[in-house]
């Protein structure tokens, strides 16, 4: 990767970012915490990795993404938004009375959705199916998944990992969104993932782990993991719960917090500053 092609990178993950936060202030209340955490693999995702067209949302040859942390849907949102599948101004209708743009992600309601989130832990099950389909189609498309830490507590993701490595759905690439906090406190409190790495690979998967929010290590371990065939690929980012909200990063309280267009403004000049 250029300099160059990584400063634009860390440029729209910061646009992002603003506008994130920007739309979860606006309407006063969100869940902050897990959508900051995974601002960068969506950049990175969306600006080079992930087959698109906004014109286009429900093109067949479009590669998938699921949402499985669907609270984070206002990140995703905000990036939808950045690559033109609808206008920005809509992003301040979050989660208000008739919105195309609900608290958690609905495919029916949002262009680009490609999976409406279900319970926690649904996800990857759904993105197994997606990509089991896609392969009996005979569509070459890749099918990526973001799942929580905090969610990796839920059964089903474990049988969906079986699932996916009996099947070697080597298009499925999913992420663990690691920022080692949920609702109700510090994940290893809550229920210890312990060895994650270990985990995913005693279950049949090709596993990378990186910095989550490094936009080059996140390019280059997507770009090994569509090269890797006969398994699924589980890269493990290392996150920073609110990252970049200046207000609440690294905060246990982020999850779904209170914050006014005030406090955004605050957020928002800060990350300008920084850039």
């Amino acid at each position: 990767m250029t300099s160059e092609e990584k400063k634009h990178l860390e440029d729209a993950a910061c646009d992002i970012r603003i506008l994130t936060i920007d739309a979860i202030g606006n309407l006063g209340v969100g869940h902050i915490g897990g959508a900051m955490s995974i601002v960068e693999v969506l950049t990175v995702l969306y600006m080079k990795h992930l087959r698109h067209d906004p014109k286009q949302p429900r093109w067949d040859g479009r590669d998938r993404l699921v949402l499985s942390k669907g609270h984070a849907g206002p990140a995703l949102y905000s990036t939808l938004a950045y690559r033109g599948f609808f206008p920005k101004d809509m992003l301040y209708t979050l989660n208000r009375g008739g919105t195309n743009l609900p608290s958690h992600c609905d495919r029916n309601r949002t262009p680009g959705i490609d999976m409406t989130t279900g319970s926690l832990g649904q996800g990857l099950s759904a993105a197994s199916g997606i990509a089991l389909a896609l392969r009996m189609n005979k569509n070459n498309a890749k099918v990526f998944a973001i799942i929580g830490d905090g969610e990796s507590n839920e059964g089903q993701v474990w049988e969906a990992a079986m699932f996916a490595a009996q099947q070697k759905l080597d298009s499925l690439i999913a992420f663990t969104d690691y920022n080692k906090m949920q609702i109700d406190g510090m994940t290893h409190e809550i229920n210890d993932l312990g060895d994650i790495e270990g985990k995913w690979k005693s279950f049949g998967w090709h596993v990378l782990r990186v910095n989550g929010h490094d936009v080059e290590a996140i390019d280059n371990a997507i770009t090994e993991a569509k090269q890797h065939t006969g398994k699924p690929t589980m890269i493990i980012l290392d996150t920073i719960k609110g990252k970049g909200a200046s207000f609440c990063e690294g905060s246990l309280g982020s999850h779904n917090m209170t914050f006014d267009a005030a406090k955004a403004a605050e957020a928002i000049a800060k990350l300008k500053e920084a850039r």
